[in-house]
């Protein structure tokens, strides 16, 4: 078998939240973060044979481009065979038991309530990502005066920080500020149906791509109906 562009895509993203990764039989891809506190799901084309560990998933991934040809993938019960260079050259890579990697649950998440609704489109998420780089803020928030929302970058623990803040939405009547990591912001690029539940927990949906996370934000600095 071989791995589109879009799997690889989606490998690198889910590297960036967790070092390893636990391939299941199917065309279905999960991840969790060693917290916890991120979740991401993506239904893929290609169909993964049987169930393996991959310990170290950048390394893997850095494996897998050393072949400037498309490479294939060939599956025993111990390892992947990486076979590129015009079937040439043969890396054999071996498998990770599954009690070696941090693994996400089997049942899907469901909201306990959808207290946010919005979409995120793909130039305010890369606006709002890129500024809190630029301005180093280690917090984004989810901010309702009650007629407008929005989203903003800052320091939850520094009031004299640089801050940023774009409307994204009207307002429902209910003041709020949800504020999470900026480092647990790991989306892959895109448009996103996103609900949020006051109970601590976001889902955001791409609209294009079959790729879906839940992220958790901190539930000590929300604050309803001020």
């Amino acid at each position: 078998m071989k791995f589109s562009n879009d799997t690889i895509s989606v490998l690198k993203n889910f590297g960036a939240i967790n070092q390893g990764i636990l391939f299941k039989q199917g065309k279905k891809l999960k991840t969790v973060s060693s917290h916890k506190n991120i979740l991401a799901e993506a239904d893929i084309n290609e169909d993964i044979p049987s169930e393996f560990g991959i310990y170290d998933l950048n390394n893997f991934l850095s494996v897998i481009s050393l072949h400037k040809d498309d490479p294939s993938f060939e599956f025993d019960d111990k390892q992947v065979t990486i076979v590129g260079n015009k079937g040439r050259s043969k890396i054999k890579y071996r498998f990770t038991p599954a009690n070696m990697i941090v693994t996400p649950p089997e049942k899907t998440i469901t909201l306990p309530s959808e207290d946010v609704k919005f979409t995120l489109t793909s130039d305010d998420l890369e606006w709002v990502m890129k500024t809190a780089a630029v301005l180093s803020s280690p917090n984004i928030g989810l901010v309702s005066n009650g007629e407008v929302v929005d989203l903003t970058t800052f320091d939850a623990s520094n009031d004299a920080a640089h801050t940023n803040a774009i409307e994204i939405c009207n307002g429902t009547g209910t003041k709020y500020k949800i504020v999470f990591k900026t480092e647990n912001i790991k989306l892959i690029p895109g448009t996103y149906e996103v609900a949020i539940s006051f109970k601590g927990i976001a889902h955001f949906t791409n609209t294009k791509d079959d790729i879906q996370y839940w992220i958790a934000f901190e539930a000590k600095q929300t604050k309803i109906g001020e």
